[in-house]
């Protein structure tokens, strides 16, 4: 189950986004998400709950009185740094979405009204993409604890001989020389 949070200071919207993300379906690629939606009408309000719960996505609206969606998700990244980050915003305003990127790491800047279809396929694409990158921190951590304490050029030369046998064995000639061709050697002895 992927728990979402929702801040929007309009009910309308937050209704229509609720009503959307209950009855569409939330897929990307093979993988189905069955989506735990949580909506406030409060950027506070919203902090709060992210400081007790654990949140997968947060979707927000750019202009809120109190404090705006950049302001908002870069306090939630703060207390919840794996969740991904969309915003939604009725006004194309360049600068906000270059500080929601640089400042926020946003999955997506959705615009409002939005298509349903585009709004769904980007929330499948934030939590799959999630879903990637925790994974992948986790196979990362497991490679550390498997290398010990190997060196990187030791992992690499590992690496190399499992792709091409004998890739890394070097034939020294008597002075000290690297012979490339064995047969060579054999003649000139």
């Amino acid at each position: 189950m992927s728990r979402i949070l929702i801040v929007d200071d309009e009910e309308s919207v937050l209704k229509a986004l609720l009503r959307v993300l209950r009855l569409a379906p939330c897929s990307y690629g093979a993988r189905i998400f069955t989506l735990e939606v949580h909506t406030f009408g409060s950027p506070f309000a919203a902090l709060d709950a992210a400081r007790d719960e654990e949140f997968d996505l947060f979707i927000s609206d750019y202009r809120m009185p109190g404090m705006d969606g950049i302001e908002f998700l870069k306090a939630a990244k703060a207390i919840q740094p794996d969740a991904a980050r969309l915003i939604l915003s009725g006004y194309a305003d360049l600068n906000a979405l270059v500080r929601a990127v640089n400042e926020v790491g946003i999955a997506r800047f959705i615009g409002k009204p939005w298509n349903d279809y585009d709004l769904m396929s980007a929330v499948a694409q934030a939590l799959a993409h999630r879903e990637l990158l925790l994974e992948n921190r986790q196979l990362a951590n497991l490679m550390r604890i498997d290398i010990g304490d190997a060196t990187p050029q030791e992992l690499e030369a590992e690496r190399l001989e499992r792709m091409e046998p004998g890739i890394t064995a070097v034939n020294w000639g008597p002075d000290g020389s690297v012979i490339l061709d064995p047969e060579f050697q054999a003649k000139d002895e």
